[in-house]
């Protein structure tokens, strides 16, 4: 067993509820892969070459940190060559460093070289089985055939489930900015514009605010179809701008509506049914509450509302991924289990709340919020533009 007794950095996160969770699952090393849960691990790094691809080559960009349940002294990080500048400029936390891979598989034999000084015969190895390329997942294996592979999606989403204020900051950046970008794109666009001209604005106007832009769903006219083209958007109709944009990785993910001229009363109404169900949903978000109080909350004002047959409301937890912890119903669009339902909302948990009405006539009217869980109860981040944004160009 190896045992690095040089002095080490801090670990930026809770190392001893990792542990805990690896006890829980009976885990004994833990070898990561996704670029959200290395970069959680490593305390905030991102290959800078490879932000926006993995391809290279023949293969592809894999980063790899391994932890052994109880030793964190012993952390590793597995990375490409061209990680080594970042390294130089900023140290890795870990004791062992091995930056000289080019691929995927390579990558994996350096790491399993190391899992063996760690642990020659783990009984249990967690993996993120849906973050792991097959010829990596088949190298590990075959490095460790006596050992069971665990998928360690579960631990590693309870350990990022709770936010520090430093990542908390991150969100509400990428919130404001979200926000911020929506706000000049309405005012500067209009009739005739494109929903394809409109999603490029946008792009700019997170990207100069600093953001790495991700998606934007929109929507206008009576349409329901969400994705950028080349439909117009006309007199007296309606937008709906959803997108995500994400600061160092955390992503801002924020809903808000437009419209070309002065709403009329049925719009306006319209938008305040659906302004009701965010607000009540947010009004159990506190300590303590369970998380099944938020979706009891918005149903109930839902169910008496005049536009329930054709609205539903969703909430689901935010942060480096979306729909990551809390996970809060079984029924959503992404299938997964209602665990944080009957279990209690902690400090620090970051949750969004959507309602989404899809009028036969009117089209798509929808608001999202970023909603952070605070020793007073909660506080909503980019909380601006609620109502209907009035475009002030000509396209």
């Amino acid at each position: 067993m190896l045992d690095v007794t040089k002095p080490q950095k801090t670990a930026p996160f809770d190392t001893a509820r990792l542990d805990r969770l690896m006890d829980d699952a009976g885990i004994d090393v833990l070898v990561a892969t996704s670029k959200h849960n290395v970069q959680y691990l490593l305390g905030g790094h991102r290959a800078f070459f490879f932000e926006s691809m993995d391809a290279m080559g023949l293969s592809r960009y894999l980063p790899i940190f391994v932890y052994a349940k109880g030793a964190p002294q012993n952390a590793g990080f597995f990375g490409h060559r061209m990680e080594n500048f970042q390294n130089e400029v900023k140290p890795f936390w870990v004791s062992e460093v091995n930056c000289k891979s080019s691929g995927s598989v390579d990558v994996m034999e350096k790491a399993v070289d190391y899992v063996r000084k760690l642990n020659p015969k783990p009984k249990r190895i967690g993996a993120e089985l849906a973050f792991i390329p097959a010829d990596s997942a088949a190298a590990l294996r075959k490095a460790f055939p006596d050992s069971e592979i665990r998928d360690a999606l579960f631990v590693l989403e309870r350990l990022r489930a709770v936010k520090t204020p430093e990542e908390l900051s991150m969100l509400r950046i990428a919130s404001d900015a979200v926000i911020d970008s929506m706000e000049a794109v309405i005012k500067t666009h209009g009739a005739g514009a494109t929903k394809n001209d409109i999603v490029e604005a946008l792009r700019r106007e997170e990207t100069s605010r600093g953001l790495t832009f991700d998606y934007c769903l929109i929507t206008a006219g009576s349409s329901l179809n969400r994705a950028p083209s080349d439909q117009r958007w006309e007199d007296g109709e309606i937008l709906s701008l959803d997108s995500g944009g994400n600061y160092h990785g955390y992503i801002g993910d924020v809903c808000r509506m437009g419209v070309i001229g002065e709403p009329d009363t049925e719009l306006v109404d319209l938008l305040a049914e659906v302004e009701a169900v965010e607000q009540a949903s947010m009004k159990p978000i506190r300590a303590g509450a369970l998380g099944k109080e938020i979706y009891a909350a918005a149903n109930a004002v839902l169910h008496r509302s005049k536009i329930h047959n054709h609205t539903h409301f969703l909430a689901h937890g935010m942060g480096l991924v979306s729909h990551e912890a809390p996970r809060l119903t079984n029924s959503g669009p992404v299938p997964y289990d209602a665990y944080d339902a009957d279990r209690p909302l902690e400090l620090g948990m970051v949750v969004s709340v959507e309602t989404t009405l899809q009028h036969p006539e009117r089209g798509f009217i929808k608001l999202e919020d970023t909603v952070v869980v605070t020793p007073t109860g909660f506080e909503v981040y980019g909380n601006r533009i609620r109502g209907w944004n009035q475009a002030g160009g000509t396209g």
